[in-house]
């Protein structure tokens, strides 16, 4: 008996053996294969390195040879906020194409370049690796400002666009100025960089919680999911990025952005929003830009574009029909 359970435990041995020689080769070429090669980030042709060196992720989804639409995400989140309009546009037959801004997402958490003209040349490096032309830029919030200085400055220039929508987007001015005084006071930006240093976690919950959805108000239905996945957006990203990140939005004059803009403009806003206030923002940009119009919805919030996907989506493309 002692023979036959040592001759079994030879051939389980053996066997083992001879199969870890044969999948060896197989695991190491799979390690070799999974090595990143650039940095600490896999590099796959999801990834366009622009000229200072930075690696900034993209989605491209449907037809190549359809109108692309671009999509330009909001502070502090990614690509990803943008899956309700992506997959909508993606079924109703065009290209549909979002990146990570620098220090954001799967993008590379570099320590500088937070700013607006940072973030439309990252923006302008992805689409001249694409060759999108004929394309449609939708921006949400920050997103709206690094569409209103792309198109300005890169865009238009290039003769790739053909129309721009600002969704909740803080152009022309956030902050209170002596030129501006509509505007939100320092202190509100200097609190939320203080929230932010202090527990970016816990900051990254109580937004979403509250007024980033108008979930603060009586009788609104929450949805956890949707707060959930903001944190985690949020928490994908670089601090400093975000940090620095609050300046770039709140204190970016675009006015001379906004002005330069000729194509069709479509300027969205719901009245009810506590981040980025319609009156000094949405209502004064539409009257610096040569063919906007402005939409404003009622009882609507800063996130609207998710919770009110089923309305905002068809009339984001019946604009781009017309």
């Amino acid at each position: 008996m002692a023979n036959l359970l040592l001759s079994r435990r030879q051939t389980l041995i053996v066997g083992g053996s001879a199969s870890l020689v044969m999948i060896a080769p197989a695991f190491a070429a799979m390690k070799t294969n999974s090595q990143p090669t650039h940095g600490a980030i896999p590099m796959t042709e999801n990834f366009v390195k622009t000229k200072d060196g930075v690696d900034i992720f993209y989605k491209d989804w449907g037809p190549k040879d359809a109108q692309p639409i671009v999509f330009h995400h909001g502070w502090p989140l990614s690509s990803d906020d943008w899956d309700a309009q992506m997959l909508f546009f993606v079924q109703n037959g065009f290209r549909v194409i979002a990146h990570d801004r620098r220090g954001h997402g799967r993008s590379a958490q570099v320590s500088d370049g937070h700013d607006m003209d940072h973030y439309a040349a990252d923006a302008a490096a992805v689409f001249e690796h694409l060759n999108l032309k004929n394309a449609v830029h939708i921006g949400h919030s920050t997103g709206g400002g690094e569409v209103a200085r792309y198109v300005a400055q890169f865009g238009e220039p290039q003769g790739r666009v053909a129309k721009a929508v600002l969704v909740s987007a803080v152009p022309p001015l956030m902050l209170k100025t002596a030129s501006n005084p509509g505007g939100l006071p320092m202190e509100v930006f200097d609190g939320f960089r203080s929230a932010l240093a202090a527990n970016r976690a816990q900051f990254f919950l109580d937004v979403p919680s509250g007024p980033f959805y108008g979930f603060n108000r009586d009788g609104a239905k929450v949805y956890p999911g949707v707060i959930n996945n903001w944190w985690r957006q949020g928490m994908m990203g670089s601090a400093k990025a975000h940090y620095d990140g609050i300046k770039a939005f709140s204190e970016t004059d675009q006015t001379e952005d906004l002005k330069k803009i000729t194509v069709p403009t479509l300027v969205m806003h719901g009245d009810d929003d506590q981040i980025v206030p319609i009156e000094d923002t949405s209502k004064l940009a539409v009257k610096l830009l040569k063919n906007g119009t402005l939409k404003v919805y009622k009882g609507y919030s800063h996130g609207m574009l998710t919770v009110n996907a089923d309305v905002i989506n068809p009339d984001l493309l019946a604009f781009i029909k017309s």
